[in-house]
């Protein structure tokens, strides 16, 4: 079988054979839907709710691609400062594996309460859940690059940028590539659980509100739909981002060049 179609075909397989297994385990048990529901029931609901939960689906998206972004820029920006300065590495490298250690949970309500707009602080905390592995993924690239070229560089003459532009950035992209797709997550992550949080209700709002919901009144099918396309959305934007890197990287890397026979 050819390698990219193996790719598709087998873990479907797997999955189409969880979800029997899942679904005869539910009827041969007789368990009740507001316990564990099959699988059946859930696309069922899915396809009855469908339009309120993909409308509360991008509330959530829109928080987090917004975040994503973000991340991407600012993320960016701050690993070149901190690669063009150790000092300044030194100095601030620290406080934001702070920010990352710490519990989103345990500082999104002061955000709340700080930023008197809830998209702004909900994007704020996704923000800060999908900075890090930007900055350290690509400040580790950037400070990668190889020793011997970089002198080389600088036997000829060229200038900070130049090394930067030419050299270091070059040789920085598959490790920015690899943070940008651990953020897509990451930012999902993090809006999901800002909007845990914030607890905001009314028909304008994320799917977190929508799972909170659905679990206060028993109705677990519902909550389970709102899972399916929560954990749905994140392999759509893993596999768009894997993409991506892909394109980027295809004609020049070793990581995405094909093996050879």
């Amino acid at each position: 079988m050819n390698e990219r179609v193996a790719k598709i075909v087998a873990p479907l397989t797997v999955g189409l054979v969880i979800l029997a297994a899942w679904e005869f385990l539910v009827r041969a048990a007789e368990i009740p839907p507001y316990i564990l529901p099959g699988p059946v029931i859930i696309a069922q609901t899915l396809w009855t709710d469908g339009p309120s939960l993909m409308g509360s689906l991008w509330v959530t998206l829109r928080i987090t691609l917004v975040a994503l972004a973000a991340a991407v820029v600012l993320g960016g920006l701050i690993a070149v400062l901190f690669a063009q300065s150790r000092l300044l590495e030194l100095s601030f490298f620290p406080y934001a594996v702070i920010l990352q250690v710490t519990p989103i949970v345990s500082i999104a309500p002061l955000i709340i309460i700080w930023v008197n707009d809830t998209f702004l602080s909900l994007l704020i905390c996704a923000w800060i859940v999908a900075f890090f592995p930007v900055v350290a993924n690509t400040t580790l690239g950037l400070n990668s690059a190889d020793r011997n070229l970089v002198a080389l560089f600088k036997l000829y003459g060229a200038s900070r940028w130049q090394i930067l532009r030419f050299l270091r950035m070059p040789s920085a992209l598959p490790y920015f590539l690899a943070g940008v797709r651990i953020s897509g997550g990451l930012a999902l992550i993090g809006a999901v659980v800002a909007e845990f949080v914030a607890g905001t209700g009314g028909s304008a709002t994320g799917l977190a509100s929508r799972i909170l919901e659905s679990g206060y009144r028993l109705e677990i099918p519902r909550l389970f739909a709102a899972l399916l396309l929560l954990s749905l959305t994140g392999i759509l934007i893993f596999a768009a981002l894997s993409w991506l890197s892909h394109a980027l990287l295809a004609h020049w890397h070793e990581s995405a060049l094909p093996e050879e026979e």
